[in-house]
């Protein structure tokens, strides 16, 4: 069975190439993803056969259902107002993604967090780790600062350039 993770980074993949049409079959387990028509371009639609029906996926706007295909309308998105909290979140250094995986705050279950809001950071400093494919990446801080803000859940697919902490510098 493909991992969501694994689904999404195929779909960004075939969706930035030029390639029209794309299938995967692993463990019983087949994915097909094909562009619609070239004069429009869409959102790719993806077909998967499984028992289980994976939750939705990010971007592009995409279900994965079995044995059906589905091609979800777009969602219109109301601009909130700005705040004075995004105006101060705005001065406020981030801690992002360096890759697509899963977010863990700590090496394991039942250990404490790597850092927690008011913990002061430097560059050097370990924040989490990233799941990709099955190998633990330590994620440094990279900038100097107390952590104000934790904007991440543990266990949560996160994608390249997503921002994890907020840090007061």
């Amino acid at each position: 069975m493909f991992k969501m993770h694994e689904i999404r980074e195929i779909i960004k993949l075939v969706d930035q190439s030029t390639i029209q049409e794309f299938e995967l079959e692993s463990e019983g387990t087949k994915v097909s993803i094909k562009k619609a028509g070239a004069a429009v371009q869409a959102a790719p639609v993806v077909f998967a056969q499984s028992a289980q029906v994976p939750a939705a996926v990010a971007a592009p706007v995409v279900e994965v259902a079995p044995v059906t295909a589905v091609q979800a309308a777009p969602v219109a998105v109301e601009k909130p107002a700005v705040s004075a909290a995004a105006v101060d979140e705005a001065s406020l250094l981030k801690v992002v993604s360096p890759m697509v995986g899963t977010f863990y705050r700590a090496s394991e279950p039942g250990k404490p967090a790597y850092a927690q809001v008011g913990d002061q950071v430097t560059p050097s400093k370990v924040v989490c780790i990233v799941e990709a494919m099955k190998l633990f990446n330590e994620i440094e801080a990279e900038v100097s600062g107390e952590i104000v803000k934790v904007l991440v859940e543990d266990g949560q697919l996160v994608e390249y350039g997503q921002p994890l902490f907020l840090v007061k510098p």
